[in-house]
C-alpha cells in the first residue's frame, strides 16, 4: 500500500469516530466506512461501537449479511497489514476481537458464529460456532477487591477444589 496523505488519515479517523456512535445500523454506519474504505458488499449490519481497522481500512472486506454485534474490534494490521473477510451471513458477537497479523488473510467463512469475548487470529470455517472457554469460579477472595491493597487482595485469595471450580 502507498502511503496515505496526513489529511486523509485524519478524515478516515473523523469517519470512523462518527460511524462508532451514529444510529443506523444499516444504513449510516455502512455508508461511513465505505467512505473510509472498507469494501461492503451488499446489506451488512454494524452495532454500536464497533471498531474497524483505523489505518488501513480498505483491508477489511464485509459480504452480504454479515452482522458486526456492539463493541467487536476487527483489526486488519498488527505489526503490519493484514486484511479480514467476513463471510455472508457471519456474525461477530460483542466484544468480541478478530486481528490480523502482517503478511496474512483472516477469513471468517459464510455463516461462522464468533461467539461474545472470543479473539481470532486465524480463518474459521464456514457455518463454524467459534467460542471461548467459559469463564468458572476459580478462588474464593476471602479479601474484598474494593478497598483493599492488592497484596491484600492477592493473600486473601483460597483457590477453589477441582470438584467446586465448575
Amino acid at each position: 500500500m502507498s502511503a496515505k496523505s496526513l489529511p486523509r488519515r485524519v478524515l478516515n479517523r473523523a469517519l470512523h469516530h462518527l460511524a462508532r456512535w451514529v444510529p443506523g445500523a444499516t444504513t449510516i454506519r455502512p455508508f461511513l466506512h465505505r467512505l473510509r474504505g472498507v469494501k461492503i458488499h451488499g446489506r451488512v449490519w454494524i452495532g454500536d461501537d464497533v471498531y474497524l481497522e483505523s489505518e488501513y481500512p480498505e483491508n477489511i472486506e464485509l459480504q452480504e449479511g454479515a452482522a458486526l454485534s456492539m463493541r467487536c474490534m476487527v483489526l486488519a494490521h498488527t505489526h503490519g497489514e493484514g486484511s479480514v473477510t467476513i463471510g455472508r451471513r457471519a456474525f461477530i458477537g460483542p466484544m468480541a476481537v478478530v486481528a490480523c497479523t502482517a503478511g496474512r488473510t483472516i477469513t471468517i467463512g459464510d455463516g461462522a458464529v464468533i461467539t461474545i469475548g472470543a479473539i481470532v487470529s486465524t480463518s474459521v470455517p464456514a457455518h463454524t460456532v467459534f467460542s471461548p472457554p467459559r469463564s468458572k469460579a476459580v478462588a474464593m477472595a476471602r479479601v474484598p477487591f474494593c478497598g483493599s491493597s492488592l497484596d491484600e487482595f492477592l493473600a486473601g485469595l483460597e483457590p477453589l477444589k477441582k470438584d467446586t471450580a465448575k
